[in-house]
């Protein structure tokens, strides 16, 4: 039986019973043309459905929905959703598909955005739907490159970084540093979930969805409550005074005072997000914690947390002591030993008669 067509308003609905399953939906359609081939579209759907099987003719749109509805991701989404529309079949997806996706959407984007941005997103829907038994098992080509990012500070950079950095940036610099926080989770922290007396920062909103508590390494407590933050609202605020804009742009916020201090120390290749691979390398050395690093830094999985610490040094431990950041009471450690009294720039700020 054919879907009927009935005008409620401006627009047309279709119901009725096809292949056993009844239908009352609107067309979305104000012309009865549209809406008589959208109706014959959605007919042809549900017998498709019903003689092929839902593995054949789920749509990437479906899928996608599914996989939020569970949890998952929405981040990068929209525009795959707009460019391949709600008739795309999940099966249809191949890494041909993905390469003229990455013409379409990112034309001059780097590999690895393509890979963040394109690839993950799709292949985390695709591999959703595998798991539950709606497509066969595939494998998508990373187009990001295969080397880990690399770049991370030593004590001295991070030192001439925070002495070149403008009096807004610091105390931001600084908890990216003490913290490992994304900068849009230290952006967002509000003054509430602050306790100033340990260093701990709640935060209820994160990247992945899984609230955490963070804490500041001393040294860096020491630079974010020299600076003096509100207590209230946001504790960390642009030069006007004002929030932060929260958005997905990793650390654009704050890229424009990082890469001026960047440039003053004398430092390259270096963004927002090298601190927390920094915060990863400085915190294992000093603790050997990994489950520590895993908690505090918010990863799900070991092998994120992995790619995060990179090779440092044996003697780092102690070189970030001698600097001041010490991130052995982060990881419940006792300090047995102290080192000698650092020799602080003197260009950074002081704190009740110490150094900062």
């Amino acid at each position: 039986m054919p879907l009927k067509l009935t005008k409620r308003g401006d627009t047309y609905h279709m119901q009725g019973t096809v292949a056993g399953q009844r239908i009352r939906e609107s067309t979305g359609a104000r012309r009865r043309a549209q809406a008589i081939e959208i109706a014959r579209a959605r007919e042809q759907e549900i017998i498709d459905r019903a003689t092929l099987g839902r593995r054949a003719t789920i749509t990437f749109a479906e899928a996608a929905l599914a996989y939020m509805d569970a949890g998952g991701e929405a981040r990068f989404l929209d525009p795959i959703l707009a460019h391949l529309g709600p008739d795309f079949l999940l099966n249809d997806l191949h890494n041909d598909t993905l390469g003229d996706l990455a013409r379409a959407i990112y034309p001059t984007a780097a590999p690895a955005t393509v890979q963040r941005q394109l690839v993950a997103p799709c292949s985390a829907v695709y591999n959703a739907a595998a798991a539950n038994g709606l497509a066969d098992p595939r494998k998508f080509q990373n187009r990001g490159s295969d080397n880990k990012r690399l770049r991370w500070l030593t004590p001295a950079e991070a030192e001439a970084l925070l002495a070149a950095a403008d009096p807004h940036a610091l105390p931001i610099l600084a908890a990216l540093l003490g913290s490992g926080a994304r900068v849009s989770e230290i952006l967002a922290v509000e003054a509430r979930h602050f306790h100033t007396e340990t260093g701990e920062i709640w935060l209820p909103d994160t990247k992945n969805g899984h609230p955490r508590m963070i804490e500041l390494a001393p040294r860096a407590l020491r630079l974010v409550l020299a600076s003096n933050p509100p207590e209230a609202g946001r504790v960390f605020l642009t030069p006007k005074g004002r929030p932060y804009i929260i958005g997905d742009n990793r650390g654009g916020q704050i890229k424009g005072a990082m890469d001026k201090a960047a440039a003053a120390a004398g430092l390259e290749g270096i963004t927002p997000h090298v601190l927390r691979h920094t915060w990863a390398t400085w915190y294992y050395a000093a603790t050997h914690d990994f489950g520590g690093l895993l908690d505090k830094g918010g990863w799900r999985k070991s092998d994120m947390a992995n790619r995060y610490r990179k090779a440092a040094p044996r003697t780092l431990a102690r070189d970030l002591l001698a600097a001041g950041w010490d991130f052995r009471g982060q990881s419940g450690i006792v300090p047995q030993d102290t080192p000698e009294a650092p020799a602080w720039r003197p260009d950074l700020r002081q704190i009740d008669g110490g150094a900062a």
